[in-house]
């Protein structure tokens, strides 16, 4: 009988607990997977900590406190106050609902009674007072008015009568209409842009409904209409608002999939294409979001679309936003919370904690000028960031589970994450891209796809208009209607300085087109 030597029994030894070990990881990772999997499937979908003071779990910045908790009795003496507070608080505060704007037109139906005169004595009876009863709201449906523009000529019947002289004619001119041969108009173009892109009603339940109003057509006229409306007068604003950005010095970025059917690139329908939006900061003027539609998500659409920026762009982690030339990149540290909120442990909590102390001291920070944003952070959260990426390091973090992910991402994104503590201009999280993009999500849901690139390249332009109207605070539909009604008729493509008086942010637009 052959027996092994105590070295390769310790070889054995050393390769079962490497195994084991091994085997202990995939386990806890495969753990943790299911433990993720299953909160997707039935826990909240809030991104709020798991953990609050409610829970008996505080913050790990909160300062001592030796009298807070003391007793239960004064516990649930606080809550029986609070609770006190809060009834009282809502009873004061109670009110409708719902209720009508002050410049409505009000309508007063009068109801007297049938027989004023006095049942005892047969004399006439005197009003004494009356009461309202009730407000309500009347609809009155939408109505298709049928125009006809008639051009009338004159002439001069005294030249007329004269050999030597050629009779003069005068001729009214018709303004150009926003389309060409067409039936629509202004109000009709802006109504279905304004319902596609505001309201997300896709083109064809919008055609029953023009046709309930007297209006006859199909989803593929109403198609026609928008890119042809987005092309010749759309995009000359869009353009224009472009310039602008480019000379600004930080954008937020972010991008979406969407679907595109018949591609140029020879890809199938069902392949992803991708709309990317590009918003200003407030800090640096009016307030402007483009939408891009492109067929990728690659670099190269970026670089293609900012070729003309320096500056910042504040951005998540995708590996596209890196290595572009006079450009640096500030992370988001909204993305970092979410992946160590996925963690759903002690220390994902941990991790959590760290940035919502960051978030409080920028809520503090908001209203501050950048100079003073930034002197505040250099002096209260750069000590928090330190200690963030610190406790990182030297936490035994690894692998492929939720908070081994966590830790990598961060790390990782280290330098772009200090970018806030250094301008404050520099928001610390891309959330003003991703709200502005979410439009561009929803309407997904409800037009599904584009057929075409043009019309893909439409809606980006719409939603362009459509979202920086509204970060202006100018009613879309109004806007359109200017727009359509005006330019027209002025000479844009030679004169295109015409256009600074048509930005949602001109006085003019401000006076004629703002929210009531």
């Amino acid at each position: 009988m052959v027996q092994s030597s105590p070295n390769q029994n310790d070889k054995l030894i050393k390769l079962l607990e490497e195994q084991l070990k091994h085997s202990n990881r995939q386990i806890e990772a495969l753990t943790e997977q299911v433990r993720h999997l299953t909160k997707l499937l039935y826990g909240s979908k809030t991104e709020q900590s798991k953990y609050n003071l409610s829970d008996g779990q505080t913050s790990l910045f909160d300062e001592d406190d030796d009298d807070s908790f003391n007793s239960s009795e004064h516990t649930e003496e606080q809550s029986q106050q609070k609770i006190v507070y809060t009834v009282e608080r809502k009873a004061k505060n109670r009110k409708r609902n719902d209720f009508l704007a002050d410049h409505l037109e009000t309508e007063i139906i009068h109801h007297h009674p049938e027989d004023t005169t006095c049942d005892c004595c047969q004399q006439a009876m005197i009003e004494m007072g009356s009461t309202i009863v009730r407000e309500e709201a009347m609809f009155i449906p939408a109505t298709i008015k049928k125009i006809q523009h008639v051009e009338h000529a004159y002439e001069c019947k005294n030249c007329k009568g004269d050999s030597f002289q050629v009779a003069q004619i005068k001729r009214g001119q018709a303004p150009l209409a926003p389309i060409q041969r067409s039936l629509t108009s202004p109000s009709v173009l802006a109504k279905v842009i304004y319902d596609k892109f505001t309201q997300y009603l896709p083109l064809y339940r919008q055609v029953k409904e023009w046709e309930r109003c007297g209006l006859f057509t199909n989803d593929k006229n109403l198609s026609n209409w928008v890119i042809r409306t987005a092309e010749d007068w759309l995009f000359p604003v869009y353009q224009r608002m472009k310039e602008m950005m480019m000379k600004k010095s930080i954008l937020h970025v972010d991008e979406t999939y969407g679907k595109i059917i018949h591609r140029s690139d020879g890809k199938r329908g069902n392949s992803n294409a991708y709309n990317w939006v590009y918003r200003s900061v407030l800090s640096q003027g009016p307030v402007i979001v483009l939408f891009q539609s492109a067929l990728s998500r690659a670099r190269s659409v970026l670089e293609g679309f900012i070729n003309n920026f320096r500056g910042t762009i504040i951005c998540d982690g995708y590996s596209a936003y890196d290595k572009i030339a006079d450009v640096s990149f500030a992370n988001c540290w909204a993305h970092v919370r979410r992946y160590w909120l996925k963690a759903n442990s002690k220390n994902g909590m941990i991790g959590v904690n760290f940035c919502d102390e960051l978030y409080r001291l920028e809520r503090e920070f908001k209203h501050l000028s950048p100079s003073k944003r930034r002197k505040r952070r250099q002096k209260h959260s750069k000590p928090i960031v330190e200690a963030f990426f610190q406790w990182i390091e030297e936490s035994p973090f690894y692998g492929n589970n939720a908070i081994g992910k966590a830790a990598t991402y961060t790390l990782k994104l280290a330098d772009g994450l200090r970018a806030f503590l250094y301008d404050g201009r520099i928001e610390m999280d891309n959330n003003p891209a991703e709200n502005a993009i979410r439009p561009s999500v929803i309407g997904r849901k409800n037009w599904m796809h584009s057929v075409s690139e043009a019309g893909a390249e439409a809606n980006a332009i719409c939603l362009s208009m459509a979202e920086t109207a509204k970060a202006n605070g100018i009613d879309f539909y109004q806007y359109l209607v200017k727009l359509l009604t005006e330019l027209p008729n002025l000479n844009i493509h030679q004169t295109p300085e015409i256009l600074n008086q048509y930005m949602p942010w001109s006085k003019t637009i401000q006076a004629t087109c703002a929210k009531i």
